[in-house]
């Protein structure tokens, strides 16, 4: 009897202890969730919208949304350039003596950039012009010869043979005073090349010598561009270079100033480049204020009309991230979220959640979105 007693009472054990267990688990569980406040509203039941739609009365003006026609285009980008760029080499080998200019300078027409060491060409300009003098001396006399030779051989003291070699000397002579004096010409012009100057008035973008460097022949020593004249380089795709022409005006944009431009096409290369398919096109015009070359651009190309969906910018209000308007349904409003796109002057366009000849409200003058949000509380 002992013993039975003893078994139902672990028995007993092992069934209420799994229990209790269960319990004191979902106790906690109950505890925990009470604490986060999932047995509590988050908005007191007063404040809470009624079910259906949330109309209110708005004061403000009534406008329909309506359809707008705009210009279709689309935009190549491209990049300033001078029309005018000259890029001014050194021809001769020489030391730079003298540099007279920095990027940004401008400068005019033959006034002198930079002077190279000419002492050598000086000296050589020197012996040419004293071959000059020796090959005109033996030119003169060879005519005295010729002509003495020529009275001897009528009267029979010389014969033929002298007289042709005075003849042939004196043709020789002759091209020796020639070509004495195309060396002084030739000395004369690389003598000119040790002053740089300017081909054209315009300003130094680049410098690339300073003083005591030596410059080889072919080496860069100054660039410039005439900042009068710009131009538009950029590249356009096949599918819209067919509808450009040249002498075309083209509207063109300056992204750093925010700038729209009026421009005309002045070329169109005839060749398209292999990897992106497009054209260069290069559009100039009037040069606004405070246009550099390589900066950035766009051309605007034309494409035509399209009709897009508008209403009044004001109507518009950002709760948020959302974007709202009220919209007027049988008299009374529905607050109604929307997704906006371009903007054309005081009308926006609607990319959704409107359709053409809905109603929107325009809140008066002062009214603010705050305030409205009240008024629909």
């Amino acid at each position: 009897m002992k013993t039975r007693g003893n078994a139902y009472r672990r028995w007993l054990r092992w069934l209420v202890t799994p229990i209790v267990f269960l319990a004191f688990v979902a106790g906690v569980v109950v505890l925990l969730l009470w604490l986060a406040g999932k047995f509590t509203p988050k908005v007191p039941a007063a404040a809470r919208a009624p079910d259906g739609p949330r109309t209110r009365p708005v004061p403000g003006q009534i406008v329909k949304a309506s359809m707008l026609k705009v210009p279709m285009s689309e935009s190549a980008v491209g990049t300033i350039r001078a029309v005018h760029e000259t890029t001014i080499a050194s021809r001769i080998l020489a030391r730079v003596l003298e540099v007279n200019l920095k990027a940004g300078q401008a400068v005019k027409a033959d006034q002198v950039l930079v002077r190279l060491d000419d002492v050598d060409l000086r000296a050589r300009l020197q012996q040419a012009k004293a071959a000059v003098a020796s090959a005109e001396a033996a030119h003169a006399q060879a005519i005295i010869d010729e002509e003495r030779l020529r009275e001897v051989v009528k009267t029979g003291a010389a014969s033929r043979v002298e007289y042709d070699k005075a003849a042939l000397a004196l043709k020789s002579t002759a091209a020796d005073a020639t070509r004495s004096k195309e060396s002084v010409n030739e000395v004369q012009a690389m003598l000119d090349y040790a002053t740089v100057k300017s081909p054209m008035d315009g300003i130094v973008i680049d410098k690339k010598v300073d003083v005591g460097d030596t410059v080889m022949p072919g080496q860069v020593l100054v660039t410039l561009i005439d900042p009068k004249r710009m131009q538009l380089i950029a590249s356009v795709r096949e599918s819209l270079a067919h509808k450009l022409e040249r002498g075309q005006s083209i509207g063109v944009k300056i992204d750093l100033l925010d700038k729209l431009c009026d421009g005309t096409i002045s070329e169109i290369v005839p060749e398209a480049h292999s990897a992106s398919r497009s054209f260069q096109v290069k559009v100039t015009g009037p040069c606004p204020p405070g246009i550099y070359t390589g900066m950035f651009g766009r051309i605007i190309i034309p494409l035509g009309e399209e009709q897009v969906l508008v209403i009044p910018a004001k109507a518009v209000r950002n709760i948020g991230q959302l974007e709202m308007v009220d919209v007027v349904e049988n008299g009374r409003t529905d607050l109604r979220a929307i997704r906006t796109g371009r903007q054309f002057d005081d009308h926006v366009q609607v990319l959704s959640g409107l359709r053409e000849g809905e109603q929107v409200v325009v809140p008066p003058p002062g009214t603010s979105a705050t305030t409205q949000e009240a008024s629909h509380g």
